[in-house]
Protein backbone atom coordinates (compact mmCIF):
# COMPACT_ATOMS: atom_id res chain seq x y z
CA UNK A 1 0.00 0.00 0.00
CA UNK A 2 1.57 3.60 -1.01
CA UNK A 3 1.36 6.18 1.03
CA UNK A 4 -1.96 7.60 -0.80
CA UNK A 5 -3.67 4.98 0.46
CA UNK A 6 -2.33 4.07 3.94
CA UNK A 7 -2.90 8.24 4.70
CA UNK A 8 -6.76 7.77 2.86
CA UNK A 9 -7.18 4.13 4.91
CA UNK A 10 -6.15 5.75 8.10
CA UNK A 11 -8.19 8.95 7.89
CA UNK A 12 -10.95 6.77 7.14
CA UNK A 13 -10.35 4.58 10.06
CA UNK A 14 -10.68 7.05 12.17
CA UNK A 15 -13.67 9.63 11.02
CA UNK A 16 -11.29 11.80 9.63
CA UNK A 17 -11.60 13.81 6.28
CA UNK A 18 -8.29 14.65 4.49
CA UNK A 19 -7.09 18.40 3.64
CA UNK A 20 -5.14 19.11 1.08
CA UNK A 21 -3.13 22.45 0.29
CA UNK A 22 -1.80 23.25 -3.02
CA UNK A 23 1.25 25.93 -3.06
CA UNK A 24 2.93 26.33 -6.40
CA UNK A 25 6.42 25.36 -6.16
CA UNK A 26 8.97 28.15 -6.52
CA UNK A 27 6.54 30.85 -5.79
CA UNK A 28 8.16 33.79 -4.89
CA UNK A 29 11.37 31.65 -4.48
CA UNK A 30 12.87 28.21 -4.24
CA UNK A 31 14.04 28.83 -1.33
CA UNK A 32 10.26 29.49 0.48
CA UNK A 33 8.82 26.01 -0.90
CA UNK A 34 10.41 22.67 0.91
CA UNK A 35 9.82 24.97 4.61
CA UNK A 36 6.48 26.13 3.70
CA UNK A 37 5.49 22.24 2.99
CA UNK A 38 6.44 21.45 6.32
CA UNK A 39 4.65 24.28 7.97
CA UNK A 40 1.61 23.00 6.41
CA UNK A 41 1.98 19.04 7.25
CA UNK A 42 2.20 20.91 10.96
CA UNK A 43 -0.81 22.64 10.58
CA UNK A 44 -2.66 19.58 9.77
CA UNK A 45 -2.09 18.75 6.10
CA UNK A 46 -2.69 15.20 5.23
CA UNK A 47 -1.13 15.57 1.93
CA UNK A 48 0.08 18.26 -0.36
CA UNK A 49 -0.42 19.46 -4.14
CA UNK A 50 2.81 21.06 -5.23
CA UNK A 51 2.02 22.94 -8.50
CA UNK A 52 5.01 22.62 -10.97
CA UNK A 53 5.19 26.65 -12.16
CA UNK A 54 4.15 26.82 -16.09
CA UNK A 55 4.21 29.47 -18.80
CA UNK A 56 0.69 29.08 -19.71
CA UNK A 57 -1.40 27.37 -17.37
CA UNK A 58 -5.00 27.09 -19.07
CA UNK A 59 -6.88 25.74 -16.50
CA UNK A 60 -5.75 28.09 -13.64
CA UNK A 61 -7.27 31.73 -12.53
CA UNK A 62 -5.32 34.86 -12.32
CA UNK A 63 -4.22 33.80 -9.00
CA UNK A 64 -1.83 30.68 -9.72
CA UNK A 65 -1.16 32.13 -12.91
CA UNK A 66 0.81 34.95 -11.10
CA UNK A 67 2.03 32.35 -8.72
CA UNK A 68 3.47 30.14 -11.73
CA UNK A 69 5.09 33.96 -12.81
CA UNK A 70 6.98 34.47 -9.91
CA UNK A 71 8.44 31.18 -9.77
CA UNK A 72 9.50 31.17 -13.67
CA UNK A 73 11.48 34.74 -12.68
CA UNK A 74 13.71 32.43 -10.92
CA UNK A 75 13.65 29.92 -13.69
CA UNK A 76 12.26 27.10 -11.50
CA UNK A 77 12.27 24.05 -13.64
CA UNK A 78 10.61 20.29 -13.19
CA UNK A 79 13.83 19.17 -11.77
CA UNK A 80 14.12 21.57 -9.24
CA UNK A 81 10.67 20.63 -7.89
CA UNK A 82 11.50 17.03 -7.87
CA UNK A 83 14.70 18.43 -5.95
CA UNK A 84 12.20 19.93 -3.95
CA UNK A 85 10.37 16.79 -3.26
CA UNK A 86 13.73 14.93 -2.50
CA UNK A 87 14.21 17.74 0.09
CA UNK A 88 11.10 17.56 2.29
CA UNK A 89 11.32 13.79 2.35
CA UNK A 90 14.57 14.25 4.78
CA UNK A 91 12.51 15.05 6.92
CA UNK A 92 9.02 13.90 6.13
CA UNK A 93 8.80 10.10 4.50
CA UNK A 94 4.90 10.05 5.61
CA UNK A 95 3.04 12.93 3.74
CA UNK A 96 1.92 12.07 0.73
CA UNK A 97 2.88 14.43 -2.16
CA UNK A 98 1.24 14.54 -5.52
CA UNK A 99 2.39 17.17 -8.51
CA UNK A 100 0.26 19.35 -10.50
CA UNK A 101 1.05 20.71 -13.70
CA UNK A 102 0.74 20.51 -17.34
CA UNK A 103 1.85 18.10 -19.74
CA UNK A 104 4.13 19.52 -21.96
CA UNK A 105 7.67 19.52 -18.93
CA UNK A 106 6.82 15.78 -18.52
CA UNK A 107 6.64 15.74 -21.89
CA UNK A 108 10.38 17.18 -22.69
CA UNK A 109 12.07 15.11 -19.90
CA UNK A 110 10.29 11.92 -21.53
CA UNK A 111 7.47 9.86 -19.41
CA UNK A 112 9.46 7.05 -18.20
CA UNK A 113 12.46 9.15 -17.11
CA UNK A 114 9.93 11.46 -15.43
CA UNK A 115 8.30 8.99 -13.49
CA UNK A 116 11.48 7.35 -12.41
CA UNK A 117 12.90 10.47 -11.36
CA UNK A 118 9.50 11.52 -9.64
CA UNK A 119 9.54 7.89 -8.01
CA UNK A 120 13.21 8.37 -6.85
CA UNK A 121 12.32 12.09 -5.75
CA UNK A 122 9.08 10.62 -3.57
CA UNK A 123 6.51 12.02 -5.40
CA UNK A 124 3.24 9.88 -4.58
CA UNK A 125 0.81 11.19 -7.04
CA UNK A 126 0.97 13.42 -10.70
CA UNK A 127 -2.57 15.17 -11.41
CA UNK A 128 -1.50 16.18 -15.37
CA UNK A 129 -4.06 19.20 -16.00
CA UNK A 130 -4.33 18.82 -19.82
CA UNK A 131 -3.99 14.81 -20.26
CA UNK A 132 -7.26 13.56 -20.24
CA UNK A 133 -7.09 9.40 -19.54
CA UNK A 134 -8.17 8.43 -22.77
CA UNK A 135 -4.72 10.46 -24.36
CA UNK A 136 -2.82 9.25 -21.61
CA UNK A 137 -1.84 5.86 -21.99
CA UNK A 138 1.90 6.22 -22.11
CA UNK A 139 2.01 8.53 -19.43
CA UNK A 140 -0.58 6.27 -17.74
CA UNK A 141 1.62 2.93 -18.20
CA UNK A 142 4.66 4.59 -16.83
CA UNK A 143 3.42 5.67 -13.88
CA UNK A 144 1.68 2.73 -12.96
CA UNK A 145 4.75 0.79 -13.55
CA UNK A 146 6.62 2.64 -10.52
CA UNK A 147 3.49 2.71 -8.18
CA UNK A 148 2.79 6.26 -9.04
CA UNK A 149 -0.93 7.34 -8.68
CA UNK A 150 -2.57 9.10 -11.67
CA UNK A 151 -4.99 11.22 -10.74
CA UNK A 152 -7.84 12.79 -13.13
CA UNK A 153 -10.03 15.89 -12.58
CA UNK A 154 -13.98 15.03 -13.05
CA UNK A 155 -15.52 18.33 -14.15
CA UNK A 156 -19.64 19.52 -13.01
CA UNK A 157 -20.14 19.03 -17.04
CA UNK A 158 -19.00 15.30 -16.70
CA UNK A 159 -21.83 12.47 -17.75
CA UNK A 160 -22.03 8.92 -16.10
CA UNK A 161 -19.94 7.35 -19.06
CA UNK A 162 -17.10 10.17 -18.53
CA UNK A 163 -16.88 9.36 -14.86
CA UNK A 164 -16.83 6.38 -15.27
CA UNK A 165 -13.66 6.04 -17.98
CA UNK A 166 -11.82 8.84 -15.38
CA UNK A 167 -12.60 6.50 -12.42
CA UNK A 168 -10.91 3.16 -14.35
CA UNK A 169 -7.63 4.88 -15.10
CA UNK A 170 -7.51 6.74 -11.44
CA UNK A 171 -5.77 5.80 -8.42
CA UNK A 172 -4.57 7.30 -5.35
CA UNK A 173 -8.30 9.59 -5.94
CA UNK A 174 -10.60 11.67 -8.12
CA UNK A 175 -10.26 15.52 -7.95
CA UNK A 176 -14.13 16.55 -8.33
CA UNK A 177 -14.07 20.41 -9.44
CA UNK A 178 -16.24 21.72 -7.96
CA UNK A 179 -17.03 24.85 -10.18
CA UNK A 180 -17.00 25.84 -14.00
CA UNK A 181 -14.32 27.86 -15.20
CA UNK A 182 -10.70 28.22 -13.82
CA UNK A 183 -9.35 28.37 -10.25
CA UNK A 184 -10.09 30.88 -7.64
CA UNK A 185 -13.77 31.15 -9.09
CA UNK A 186 -15.97 32.33 -6.58
CA UNK A 187 -19.09 30.98 -4.98
CA UNK A 188 -19.70 27.43 -3.79
CA UNK A 189 -23.02 25.86 -3.61
CA UNK A 190 -22.86 22.56 -2.58
CA UNK A 191 -26.11 21.15 -3.29
CA UNK A 192 -24.80 20.25 -6.99
CA UNK A 193 -21.72 18.83 -5.54
CA UNK A 194 -23.47 16.48 -3.40
CA UNK A 195 -25.34 14.77 -6.25
CA UNK A 196 -22.32 15.17 -8.46
CA UNK A 197 -20.33 12.93 -5.41
CA UNK A 198 -22.81 10.29 -5.31
CA UNK A 199 -22.83 9.88 -8.95
CA UNK A 200 -19.21 9.61 -8.81
CA UNK A 201 -19.37 7.14 -5.67
CA UNK A 202 -21.75 5.07 -8.12
CA UNK A 203 -18.46 4.64 -10.49
CA UNK A 204 -15.63 4.01 -7.92
CA UNK A 205 -14.15 3.03 -4.42
CA UNK A 206 -11.81 5.74 -4.62
CA UNK A 207 -11.88 8.58 -2.01
CA UNK A 208 -12.87 11.68 -3.73
CA UNK A 209 -11.94 15.50 -3.27
CA UNK A 210 -13.44 18.45 -4.15
CA UNK A 211 -11.55 21.57 -4.91
CA UNK A 212 -11.68 25.11 -6.61
CA UNK A 213 -13.93 27.59 -3.92
CA UNK A 214 -12.77 26.55 -0.71
CA UNK A 215 -11.91 30.05 0.30
CA UNK A 216 -12.14 30.04 4.11
CA UNK A 217 -13.03 27.05 7.27
CA UNK A 218 -16.25 27.37 7.06
CA UNK A 219 -16.23 26.46 3.53
CA UNK A 220 -13.73 23.74 4.39
CA UNK A 221 -16.25 22.24 6.80
CA UNK A 222 -19.23 22.07 4.71
CA UNK A 223 -17.16 20.34 2.05
CA UNK A 224 -15.86 18.14 4.88
CA UNK A 225 -19.16 16.98 5.50
CA UNK A 226 -19.37 15.44 1.74
CA UNK A 227 -16.09 14.88 0.50
CA UNK A 228 -13.24 12.49 1.57
CA UNK A 229 -10.68 15.34 0.86
CA UNK A 230 -10.80 19.14 0.91
CA UNK A 231 -8.61 20.70 -1.74
CA UNK A 232 -7.55 24.50 -0.94
CA UNK A 233 -5.31 26.54 -3.42
CA UNK A 234 -6.05 30.02 -4.66
CA UNK A 235 -6.63 30.93 -0.87
CA UNK A 236 -3.37 30.25 0.43
CA UNK A 237 -1.72 30.74 -2.94
CA UNK A 238 -2.94 34.53 -2.68
CA UNK A 239 -1.47 34.68 0.84
CA UNK A 240 1.98 34.06 -0.71
CA UNK A 241 1.27 36.62 -3.27
CA UNK A 242 0.61 38.95 -0.48
CA UNK A 243 3.51 38.18 1.47
CA UNK A 244 6.16 37.67 -1.69
CA UNK A 245 8.19 40.43 -0.64
CA UNK A 246 8.23 39.56 3.04
CA UNK A 247 9.09 35.69 2.27
CA UNK A 248 9.73 34.89 5.97
CA UNK A 249 6.15 35.92 7.02
CA UNK A 250 4.49 32.97 4.35
CA UNK A 251 5.01 29.91 6.14
CA UNK A 252 3.19 31.09 9.32
CA UNK A 253 0.59 33.07 7.58
CA UNK A 254 -0.32 29.59 5.12
CA UNK A 255 0.08 27.68 8.44
CA UNK A 256 -2.47 29.46 10.42
CA UNK A 257 -4.98 29.66 7.74
CA UNK A 258 -4.76 25.95 7.58
CA UNK A 259 -4.98 25.47 10.37
CA UNK A 260 -8.10 27.28 10.87
CA UNK A 261 -9.54 24.73 8.13
CA UNK A 262 -8.35 21.73 10.02
CA UNK A 263 -9.88 22.59 13.34
CA UNK A 264 -13.39 23.44 11.41
CA UNK A 265 -13.18 20.49 9.29
CA UNK A 266 -12.44 18.20 12.63
CA UNK A 267 -15.48 19.73 14.34
CA UNK A 268 -17.70 19.54 11.24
Amino acid sequence: MNRLATRFERLRASGRKALIPFVTAGDPHRTVTVPLLHALVAAGADAVELGVPFSDPMADGPVIQRASERALVHHTSLRDVLDMVSEFRQRDAETPVVLMGYLNPIEVMGYQAFAAAAAAAGVDGVLTVDLPPDEGHDLLVALRALDLDPIYLIAPTSGPARIEKICSAASGFVYYVSLKGVTGAAHLDLGPVEQKLALIRERTTLPVGVGFGIRDAATAARVARVADAVIVGSALVSRVEELADRPDEIAPALGALLGEMRRAMDAA
